[in-house]
């Protein structure tokens, strides 16, 4: 088993296939290192790939202090492991909260990433519904530490954004369901307080989103309501920004449509390598509807 150590002094698990150019893997709240799996089996065909625990998230370190877990811990945590792989500049692919701790890597470490993938990024960003998101965050961290994650992790599994993949795949699902249920939860508690709740809205950020140069691929769901605006918001302001939306889809993109989601990243990735994803063409004036003269 193959640790990184953190700059705050924790250890977090990675694994790694493959050979090529790097891509790092970076989980969301429900999921841990493997939840890549799909991924890790098409990518690593011609990529190193490596995927990692977050602290909170065994085998990695839980820590017990909440004041151990931020955003900005999460974004730092991706380039710490890159530095244990002896990584330099990676493609960073993240879903949900990785896909927050992604953009935040890009925005913080700009020298260190190839390209940023963040999927079903959202929740919480929306102003009308900041003070909610904190309140209904509150109460799975609550739920966690009273109930247990083998009891909680079926109602959290069956939110309204999770059932797509529930009908599309019910044994995928049932396995990501048993799966959430060995989770820590402590460290899950500490991981939704200090990580979830506390960051800063990507609307808030928006003048460094519009100074942000690396290549970004922006992926939703259609039914994952909570993540379609702050979705159509990254394309508008990230000057290298392309906006996927899958159909009949939900939260969980990567294992609920892994051939679909591993053609887009492996598109965007090629694009990317090929010097081909470049800013917006200016004239394709959003403001213009048609062109008279």
């Amino acid at each position: 088993m193959a640790f990184a150590s953190t700059s705050d002094g924790y250890k977090l698990f990675y694994e790694e296939a493959g050979s090529g150019t790097p891509i790092i893997f970076v989980h969301e709240f429900g999921g841990s290192h493997w939840s890549w799996e799909p991924q890790l089996n098409f990518f690593a065909r011609r990529h190193r790939c490596i995927t990692f625990a977050a602290r909170g998230y065994a085998p990695s370190d839980i820590p017990a202090d909440v004041e151990a877990y931020s955003q900005v811990r999460a974004a730092d945590d991706i380039i710490d492991v890159l530095n244990a792989a002896g990584i330099e500049k990676a493609h960073v692919v993240g879903l949900s909260m990785g896909g927050f701790a992604t953009l935040h890597a890009g925005l913080r470490h700009p020298g260190r990433v190839l390209s940023l993938v963040a999927a079903g990024t959202g929740y919480g960003a929306e102003k009308a519904h900041e003070d909610y998101f904190k309140g209904i965050s509150e109460q799975v961290a609550h739920n966690f530490e009273t109930r247990g994650a083998p009891d909680f992790a079926p109602t959290y599994a069956e939110g309204a954004s999770r059932v797509q993949f529930q009908d599309k795949d019910p044994r995928g699902w049932a396995l990501f369901a048993e799966r959430l249920g060995r989770h820590d939860a402590k460290g899950a508690a500490n991981t939704m307080r200090g990580v979830q709740m506390r960051r800063p809205s990507l609307y808030d950020m928006e003048a460094d989103f519009r100074a942000m140069q690396a290549p970004l691929l922006v992926m939703t769901g259609d039914e994952d309501d909570h993540c379609l605006q702050p979705g159509i918001f990254l394309k508008k302001v990230v000057p290298r920004c392309g906006l996927a939306v899958l159909p009949k889809s939900g939260h969980t993109l990567n294992l609920e449509e892994p051939a679909l989601f591993n053609h887009l990243v492996g598109e965007f990735i090629a694009q990317v390598e090929a010097g081909r994803w470049g800013p917006r063409d200016p004239r394709a004036n959003p403001a213009q509807i048609m062109r008279t003269e």
